[in-house]
């Protein structure tokens, strides 16, 4: 029997460990006994000494030290302050008056309106939760199907999983040992695309079923124009000046500055035209002179402080002005900034972001450092090499080895939380990905997809939870049309997530196709052909004469 647990101490210790999830244990909790646990039991048998377990100590301090996961809480507070100031409610309702008219607008408000959250706030519960209380009433008043309302609200929240500031895309980078800015910068393309993804759906869908996404009333466009429209020649114009000033920017700095990088030159060049378009807006509104139309102004001046932090966090990291800790550090001020601007700083907004920015960071760390001990153990049984053996002998080689951990990280979906499968998969799982040749960015980024979609599966989806505390489950009378609309049940929030569960598949399928959609950071590479080297002055004819090395 004991021969038996030393040759099998990697799995037992894996299956222990998931044993104490299933019963319910804190992650952090169980990650710590079991390892701690296994330890002194390993130490019992000889498989290493106490000497081993020194490491401890030293591990524990490189992850509290660690500057990068700094970052975690910055973007955190980001979030919650910029949850709390209300950005998202006039973001929703200025976005919606905007495609309101279309059929299917109010569900591409959300996409919209969820991609700018995610790349703000970055938190999921923030955006499913503030998109629940403001676009699903308006969406049922007005005859929206309710799989599509509570679906396109679920899946839009959770782009803020592979979205940067994305945090798991944080965990995921320092757990793979990479560049926190590479993985954003690989993320990227693959996010975009799920947010053409999800339109593209309700495109079809509003072909396919016109009446499940109809165009909201006149009566309900309150930035309209006396005629009725949405001012569209003061609005095309308005954009037009954007364009062109964005144009005249980056002419003026190519000739102010001509050792300027071309794409440094085009993203402060969009900025400064940005800027220049708000002021013009700020200047209509304050000053009263009636140059533009209401949507318009409401357009620009809603929109641009989002996307000027976006640019302050994103951008300096892009452009390599900022460490993606320095960014998150830039775009918690930049949140205050804002909240003040719009006068809903207080102090005990600040208290309650603050608190739940403690609280989250809190629970990263222990579970890091409980995933630290489990790790040093499992190590020292060698069950890294186990684990390697194991996925370096699936059939299909690297394409197998990709469809398989997608699997089994879909399904731990179902159950874990994606911290969780983080903290313990991952570790596992890069050094067969190492051994493989599989680029790391590319497998963080398909990772992070991945686990977007455990915010989706029943039962235990965290986008389900956030949403049914924020719907009604029983009838009730919408106040402005007076018509009886039926509550709706956790089994209907289950079901609005099949169809965008299947866009999450065919993402990651795409990007196990066609790397390049994340690998498109590192540039294009320079190949070299075989070529012969001519010297001028030597011809064929030259008699040079033999050395003897010997």
């Amino acid at each position: 029997m004991t021969a038996f647990i030393i040759e099998n101490m990697a799995p037992i210790m894996f299956v222990s460990l998931i044993l104490f999830l299933i019963l319910g244990y804190p992650v952090a909790f169980a990650l710590s006994a079991v390892g701690l646990g296994f330890a002194f039991l390993s130490i019992e048998l000889g498989l290493f000494g106490e000497n081993f377990l020194r490491a401890l100590p030293d591990r524990v301090y490189g992850t509290m030290s660690n500057e990068t996961l700094l970052a975690i809480p910055f973007f955190t507070f980001m979030g919650l302050v910029l949850q709390r100031s209300g950005m998202a409610e006039d973001l929703i309702d200025t976005v919606g008056q905007l495609f309101g008219p279309v059929r299917g607008g109010l569900a591409y408000a959300v996409v919209f309106v969820g991609a700018l959250l995610a790349a703000t706030t970055g938190v999921v519960a923030a955006s499913v939760i503030s998109m629940s209380l403001i676009a699903l009433p308006i969406m049922l008043r007005y005859g929206y199907d309710r799989y599509l309302a509570t679906g396109v609200i679920m899946a839009s929240g959770t782009l803020a999983q592979t979205i940067p500031p994305s945090i798991i895309l944080i965990v995921l980078a320092d757990q793979f040992g990479q560049s926190v800015g590479d993985v954003y910068k690989g993320a990227l393309v693959p996010a975009l695309l799920l947010v053409v993804l999800y339109a593209a759906y309700v495109f079809g869908l509003t072909m396919l079923k016109p009446d499940a996404a109809p165009p909201i009333p006149k009566e309900a466009r309150r930035l309209n124009e006396a005629d009725g429209t949405v001012g569209p020649k003061s609005l095309a114009a308005m954009l037009i000046f954007i364009a062109l000033a964005i144009f005249g920017f980056i002419r003026l700095l190519q000739a102010l500055f001509p050792g300027l990088p071309e794409m440094d030159t085009v993203i402060y060049g969009a900025a400064l035209g940005t800027i220049a378009g708000y002021v013009v807006a700020l200047a209509n509104r304050n000053l009263k002179l009636g140059l533009l139309s209401r949507m318009a102004e409401a357009v620009v001046i809603v929109l641009v402080p989002p996307l000027a932090l976006i640019f302050l966090v994103l951008g300096t990291i892009f452009l390599g002005v900022a460490t993606p800790t320095e960014g998150g550090a830039m775009g918690a001020a930049g949140a205050l900034i804002m909240a003040i601007g719009r006068r809903r700083l207080s102090f005990g907004m600040l208290s309650e972001a603050i608190d739940a920015t403690a609280r989250l960071s809190t629970f990263v760390m222990f579970i890091l450092i409980g995933s630290r001990v489990f790790a040093l153990t499992f190590y020292g049984v060698n069950g890294h090499e186990w684990v390697e053996h194991l996925l370096l002998s699936l059939p299909g080689g690297v394409v197998g080895f990709l469809i398989i951990v997608n699997l089994v990280v879909f399904l731990l979906g179902f159950f874990l939380d994606f911290f969780e499968i983080a903290f313990i998969l991952v570790p596992l799982l890069a050094p067969a990905a190492q051994a493989l040749g599989v680029d790391l960015v590319w497998f963080a980024v398909m990772l992070a997809v991945n686990l977007q979609t455990s915010y989706l599966t029943p039962p235990f989806g965290f986008a389900l939870f956030f949403m049914r505390s924020a719907t009604p489950s029983k009838a009730y009378t919408d106040t402005v049309t007076r018509r009886r609309i039926e509550g709706i049940r956790t089994i209907d929030l289950y079901r609005a997530t099949l169809a965008f569960i299947v866009l999450q598949l065919v993402m990651i399928g795409l990007l196990v196709a066609f790397p390049q959609l994340v690998t498109h950071y590192k540039g294009p590479e320079v190949q070299y052909e075989d070529s012969e080297i001519e010297i001028p002055g030597l011809g064929d004819d030259l008699d040079l004469p033999e050395l003897d090395f010997n």
